[in-house]
């Protein structure tokens, strides 16, 4: 009889736990009620913002990838330093590249007008790179809301987990291997470079001294990106097809002409190369792992019930 008592409450401790994570689960429906017009305010400025600037597609896009691999999906990566910490924005991966934050604040600001305190910026940003691709004519996907902002930031996180451009495939695959994701949808989430622009410090060292490359597409970069000064000289990542999300970067990656050296080491005699080749001659299979791959990004690590809170002004701590 005691041992039945016992095993009947672990059985409610189980159920409780269970219910406990079962709630702090994302949900697409999770402002149907208190912010009702939440997504079409988002979705109607990311469209004026892509309309009028098709790069910033890919930066909005960006913001999430570059948000969700420093401590999670939790709006860190918008902070501005403070006394009590330095932010990621000026991490070697963010500083003089990330951009986007304006249309994020500008979000912000309609959010806040029509319902107060209730969409988070960490929700804001992941429904805009959604948004982003499909502008752009990429994929859609549910996007899971409910995540909660952080209160901090950390420069060396992001400055150790973002991965570079400068990597080796071996390198790659396990940054995204810290992060839960196969080679595989390594593979597929590095799709995103089919739009997009570089800074010419970033391939420089590829397109002078790297054999991997089309000669031809190496000559017309260099025009562009000259072996010294012009460091912010910007190229296209897809050269075919720059503004549209389409499975161009694979059949580049395929014909040499990847930009950075951390594309191009995709399809250069490794592991991965059949997974390149598949996705350049399928584009709807790159849609269907790209939009699957998103959402598990978009679950990495979010603060959720009590954890964090919903910032008023995304560039500051309440």
């Amino acid at each position: 009889m005691a041992f039945q008592s016992h095993n009947n409450i672990f059985c409610i401790f189980i159920l409780f736990s269970f219910l406990a994570n079962a709630s702090a689960q994302l949900s697409p429906n999770f402002y149907a009620t208190t912010c009702p017009k939440a997504l079409s305010i988002i979705n109607s400025a990311v469209c004026s913002a892509v309309a009028k600037e098709h790069r910033m597609g890919a930066s909005l896009l960006r913001l999430h990838f570059h948000d969700c691999f420093v401590n999670g999906c939790d709006a860190s990566v918008l902070l501005d330093d403070t006394s009590s910490f330095t932010g990621e924005k000026s991490a070697g991966a963010n500083v003089n590249s990330l951009r986007g934050f304006d249309i994020i604040d500008n979000i912000k600001t309609q959010l806040e007008t029509a319902c107060p305190g209730i969409v988070s910026c960490a929700d804001i940003v992941a429904a805009a790179a959604r948004d982003s691709v499909v502008a752009l004519g990429g994929p859609t996907w549910s996007v899971g809301l409910g995540r909660r902002d952080s209160t901090t930031a950390s420069k060396d996180t992001a400055t150790s987990d973002i991965p570079s451009p400068l990597m080796d495939l071996s390198n790659l695959i396990t940054a995204f291997s810290n992060k839960g994701f196969t080679a595989k949808e390594m593979v597929v989430l590095s799709g995103a470079h089919t739009t997009g622009q570089a800074r010419c410090q970033l391939f420089r060292g590829r397109i002078y001294n790297e054999t991997t490359i089309d000669s031809n597409f190496a000559t017309s970069v260099q025009s562009n990106c000259p072996s010294t000064g012009g460091d912010s000289n910007l190229t296209p990542l897809d050269v075919t097809t720059n503004v549209l999300f389409d499975n161009a970067y694979f059949k580049n990656l395929v014909n040499k002409k990847g930009l950075l050296h951390s594309d191009q080491q995709l399809f250069s005699g490794g592991s991965t190369d059949s997974q390149v080749t598949a996705y350049s001659t399928s584009f709807s299979s790159f849609y269907t792992d790209f939009a699957s791959a998103m959402v598990k990004m978009g679950n990495l690590s979010p603060l959720t019930g009590n954890n964090g809170q919903i910032r008023t002004n995304c560039r500051q701590v309440n």
